[in-house]
């Protein structure tokens, strides 16, 4: 029953800390429209903040991760269709993160001139939507992790939003390359 078991918070937060390479995105959107949440919460910590700057580097990244495979000639129209909306979720949640970051007296991170993506084992369709659905798997944890970290808990609930939207892309991918969409009764 390990799932259960909550990492101690500061290791929790090292841990999403560290994975910043993970690609995010999202129905927080959704729940952001007509309340801005995120940026109401100017009295968050400069740790809340950080939190929300590496989820932004994340965010650029999986935009830049999606452009790619829309860009390889590998996706079928369709596919490529739904790329291209999952990079539009990844597109509004940078835009809501910067402007967070902002609020909360921090600088936004910029999107790397250059990410290392694994270009030479992108060689069929199904390659471009395995890689994707390992970043999706990925952020899901990361937010998994960060959800109970924020001091501000509507920047908690919004987290949480944006992990369910990571969970159904997750599942969308799975789906799309013949895999069961949700393979456990629990995300961990």
């Amino acid at each position: 029953m390990s799932f259960l078991l909550m990492p101690h918070p500061v290791a929790a937060r090292r841990l999403f800390l560290g994975q910043s390479g993970l690609a995010l995105s999202g129905a927080a959107v959704a729940l952001l429209a007509g309340r801005d949440v995120l940026a109401a919460q100017a009295g968050a910590g400069a740790q809340d903040a950080q939190i929300l700057n590496t989820a932004l580097g994340a965010e650029l990244e999986a935009i830049a991760a999606y452009q790619l495979g829309a860009e390889s000639g590998l996706l079928q129209k369709p596919v490529k269709e739904l790329a291209l909306t999952f990079q539009s979720h990844h597109k509004a949640h940078a835009d809501v993160l910067a402007k967070t970051v902002e609020k909360l007296g921090g600088k936004p991170v910029a999107a790397k001139a250059r990410y290392s993506f694994p270009v030479d084992q992108l060689k069929s369709q199904a390659d471009v939507l395995r890689f994707a659905a390992g970043l999706e798997q990925g952020a899901v944890s990361a937010y998994l992790g960060a959800v109970p970290l924020f001091d501000n808990r509507e920047l908690s609930k919004a987290a949480a939003s944006i992990l369910g939207d990571e969970a159904m892309h997750w599942a969308v991918l799975r789906q799309a390359l013949g895999d069961v969409p949700v393979p456990a009764a629990f995300v961990s």
